[in-house]
């Protein structure tokens, strides 16, 4: 027996160390873990349960009956992030590169199985290199079996990408139907075609990084919820992030314990919006006075900054936060913000996660550009994401509130539950001064006439209390008790429940 169990501790320590000791070097030179590296660093200590270790290939083409590895490239199994199940793989990028091999796929095809069998949610440590390309059409037909289960599992539980290295070809698809992906600056890239292909088929010079790299989809593309710095501050977010999920679509998100009262006021807030309309004011400074101890994760920080999406908590429970910035763009709706924000309320909603709206917008974003972009496509996934929603929403109008957007930011109309605004909310058509120039157009050589116009304007139609006085406010309220005020209010909706037509599903303007 001895001699069995000593050869069971040799066959793991030849499997742990994947692709060999030199490999293990050279991916430390680049400033990248290993996969076992990572997922010590994911999971709480000792926590995790290994799948499938001894699996090996089963391709016998291009002499690879003599190249086997123990593992095949990927390590699965499930382990716990602050006591909470998760399940996993993480790519090994020392074995073939972590390319996938009809084996290396039916290892992640298992834990994705069980993540949804056991309503868990699913991450993905990607570091690889596509399709292993002696396998064919095997290789590809794994991957179609991994984009089905992502499908199947959206809406249900979890699913979250890391791209921690390279991640090309079939690899980014994966990712791409997952809730949320995160990426290390420098050392990861993710793209359909490499460098190489662009060059020869488009005959553009182009590197890694400028075509797939962090700084590309975390600002431009979108693709990228939030880059990090290193490996380990990517897992130690991803801790933190998770406990603000739930495991499933029928569980809650974890409730912690706080300290922080819920009737805390916050005087600072009755100056937060400027005297002047057209100032800004930082958006960030309420979100970070509401919710508990000052904690806000923000997601896609770099992308649409004229919108701001996160999650934070209120007595304990998790909120979604959606609010214009009037630092970026004065707060306007654009294409990219209305994208951000509407697959963003689309995950809460999945998940019964309560969205908090902050709003000041001005309105939609004027011009060829975001007209010939298909701006109006755009702003109806965010008015059809709000108005599908059936969590608890309540929305806060702390300035401005022009036009259709008015109606898109969770107002009364679409579903909001409960809609405060403060007292310098705008609830308008417009702004005054374009209204009258539109109303009066044939006084606006009469300076004064003009002027006393637009303050007629502001005080009729610009004032929060016109909306009050028709029910589309529920109240004006002060700003230092904003926390309070939506504290209660979600109180009040903890039992919501919606009763929607039957449908095979909804057709959301993609």
């Amino acid at each position: 027996m001895q001699n069995i169990l000593e050869q069971l501790e040799q066959r793991r320590k030849i499997a742990r160390l994947g692709g060999g000791q030199a490999r293990i070097d050279r991916q430390h030179k680049k400033g990248k873990l290993t996969a076992r590296e990572r997922i010590d660093l994911l999971v709480d200590r000792g926590s995790f349960e290994e799948f499938d270790m001894f699996v090996e290939h089963k391709c016998v083409d291009f002499g690879m009956a003599e190249q086997k590895i123990p593992g095949d490239g990927v390590v699965t199994g499930w382990g716990t992030v602050n006591g909470r199940i998760i399940y996993l793989f993480a790519k090994d990028f020392t074995v073939f590169g972590g390319s996938l091999s009809e084996t290396h796929a039916k290892k992640i095809q298992k834990v994705q199985d069980m993540a949804l069998r056991n309503r868990a949610p699913i991450i993905g440590l990607f570091d690889a290199g596509g399709a292993r390309i002696q396998e064919g059409v095997a290789a590809l037909g794994g991957y179609g079996e991994v984009f089905k289960r992502n499908v199947q599992a959206s809406g249900v539980i979890p699913q979250i990408s890391l791209i921690m290295g390279p991640c090309a070809g079939g690899d980014v698809y994966s990712p791409a139907m997952t809730d949320f992906i995160f990426m290390v600056k420098d050392t990861s890239y993710m793209f359909v075609t490499g460098p190489d292909v662009v060059k020869t088929v488009t005959n553009e010079t182009v590197t890694a990084e400028q075509l797939g790299g962090a700084s590309i989809h975390a600002v431009k593309s979108s693709v990228v919820d939030v880059a990090f710095e290193n490996d380990v501050e990517a897992l130690l977010q991803l801790r933190r992030f998770i406990d603000f999920l739930p495991a499933s679509n029928v569980q809650a998100a974890p409730t912690l314990p706080v300290i922080d009262s819920p009737n805390r006021l916050d005087n600072a807030l009755d100056t937060l919006v400027p005297e002047n309309p057209n100032h800004p004011y930082d958006m960030k400074e309420l979100i970070y006075s509401v919710v508990d101890d000052k904690d806000f994760f923000e997601i896609q920080p770099s992308h649409a900054p004229n919108i701001i999406i996160g999650y934070g908590r209120i007595e304990g429970k998790t909120v979604g936060f959606v609010a214009n910035q009037p630092l970026a763009l004065a707060g306007v709706l654009d294409s990219n913000a209305s994208r951000k924000a509407a697959r963003f309320i689309r995950f809460c909603d999945c998940f019964n996660i309560p969205i908090v709206s902050f709003v000041d917008v001005p309105g939609f974003l004027p011009g060829t550009d975001q007209e010939y972009g298909g701006l109006i496509k755009h702003g109806a996934k965010l008015l059809f994401a709000y108005a599908e929603a059936t969590v608890p929403l309540v929305t806060v109008i702390t300035r401005k509130a022009y036009g259709g957007a008015y109606d898109v930011m969770s107002s009364k109309h679409i579903g909001g539950d409960v809609n405060y605004a403060w007292p310098s909310a705008e609830i308008a058509v417009m702004g005054a001064k374009g209204a009258i120039e539109i109303i009066f157009r044939k006084d606006i050589g009469d300076a004064e006439k003009i002027k006393a116009k637009i303050a007629d304007y502001e005080e009729r139609f610009c004032s929060p209390f016109v909306a009050a006085e028709r029910g589309y406010i529920d109240d004006v309220i002060m700003p230092h008790s904003t926390r309070r005020r939506i504290a209660n209010a979600l109180k009040s909706l903890i039992h919501k429940s919606v009763e929607t037509p039957w449908r095979k599903h909804d057709n959301i303007p993609l």
